[in-house]
């Protein structure tokens, strides 16, 4: 068995356990993808300034997201579809964030419903909310997420439309799979994935089915989803949500500085700086690239987290430098919970936390708030003061 010593091992991993239709959905972007390898590609740029002779005893990666406690500031980003990763994936992503002290976000377009994790968790999670044209479906949502006692609401603002991703067509994503000759010979070569799956009932969206109007089957799912995200929601949209939810909100896809001033005006806990993984909007800017602008703008306003690219305890801690006050993670969960299941997102998790801890000491800071702009070496010239050709 290949020996997991960073992300990208569990990459490798869950590309071979998981069924194409699902690992492809986890691994991709929009069009041509290069806004998807540019997330990633653009923390690569980013130097940083190595210290010596400075005492790295006493670390800790301890912090805050919204006033919660967390044991670095890493959360689980919402992905869909998670439990198609591996059976139950959400419970089990859940567990191992809860164990570790870190946030799990769970997505409206989950698989395990908000009460199937609240039911296998004992500490607060967030849910992400998807705004629809139907919304006493949106307000249900909300109530749901209130009683399992989510203790923050993510709301996605970059899905009112959904960009072309193109392998997600070809392969007729579908949860669960649509048998087709293809799907079947493909999901025969994975028996690490399907012989858990028949151990479960959870194999569509838990959330949605017997929750929406008319949605009782995939078919009906399917129709209803595709009509549903709302290409109408506005700023007021957002007030209606914080009125009905009356806790904290995180607002997630802001990418332009001009949206984060709007946003820190509706009066939202933190924003997330994120292009949606490069799902949506392909050309746009990487999330690393226009954080610093973001930061500079509402940045003494309202706490500034990003998503998008993450792959290591070191770009968690570029970010931080650049001041986010929180970074998330989606993918790179997602292959742990692909590749070994609980165990691969407690791995995740783990390497990231090493890698952030042992960066940290080696640019002579022992805590996430001495983490500032003075560990990062700038650019020359014009540009990105942080990217490096």
């Amino acid at each position: 068995m290949t020996k997991v010593t960073n992300i990208e091992d569990l990459r490798v991993l869950a590309q071979r356990r998981v069924p194409r239709m699902f690992y492809d959905y986890a691994d991709s972007g929009s069009w041509t993808e290069q806004t998807y390898r540019e997330n990633t590609s653009d923390f690569a740029k980013i130097r940083l300034r190595q210290r010596v002779a400075t005492n790295m005893e006493g670390r800790t990666t301890a912090s805050q997201m919204i006033g919660q406690d967390v044991s670095m500031p890493v959360a689980l980003a919402p992905v869909g579809l998670t439990g198609m990763q591996s059976a139950d994936g959400e419970i089990k992503a859940a567990r191992a964030a809860e164990k570790f002290g870190v946030p799990f976000t769970l997505s409206t377009m989950s698989i395990c419903s908000i009460e199937d994790v609240a039911e296998n968790t004992s500490k607060p999670f967030w849910f992400q909310l998807y705004v629809q044209r139907d919304r006493d479906f949106t307000r249900g949502m909300i109530r749901r997420a209130k009683e399992a006692g989510c203790s923050a609401m993510v709301v996605t603002l970059d899905l009112q439309i959904i960009g072309h991703r193109f392998k997600d067509t070809k392969n007729g994503l579908s949860a669960p799979p649509k048998l087709t000759i293809p799907n079947i010979i493909n999901i025969g070569t994975k028996p690490g994935w399907w012989i858990p799956m028949l151990g479960t009932k959870r194999r569509t969206f838990g959330n949605i089915v017997g929750h929406a109007k008319g949605v009782d089957d995939v078919s009906s799912l399917m129709e209803w989803t595709n009509a549903n995200f709302d290409p109408t929601l506005s700023w007021d949209d957002i007030k209606w949500i914080a009125d009905e939810w009356g806790g904290p909100i995180i607002l997630k896809g802001i990418l332009d500085a001009e949206d984060a001033r709007m946003a820190a005006e509706t009066g939202a806990n933190a924003i997330i700086v994120s292009n949606h993984g490069g799902r949506q909007l392909d050309g746009a800017q990487s999330c690393i690239a226009v954080l610093p602008e973001i930061v500079d703008t509402v940045g003494g306003d309202i706490e500034v987290h990003m998503d998008g690219g993450i792959r290591s305890g070191q770009d968690v801690l570029k970010a931080l430098a650049m001041g986010a006050k929180g970074t998330y993670i989606g993918r790179a969960f997602a292959y742990g919970l692909g590749a070994m299941g609980e165990a691969g997102v407690t791995k995740a998790l783990e390497m990231i936390h090493d890698e952030l801890d042992r960066t940290m000491a080696f640019c002579g800071k022992r805590t996430i708030g001495e983490l500032n702009e003075s560990i990062l070496i700038p650019k020359d010239g014009l540009g990105n003061r942080y990217m490096h050709d």
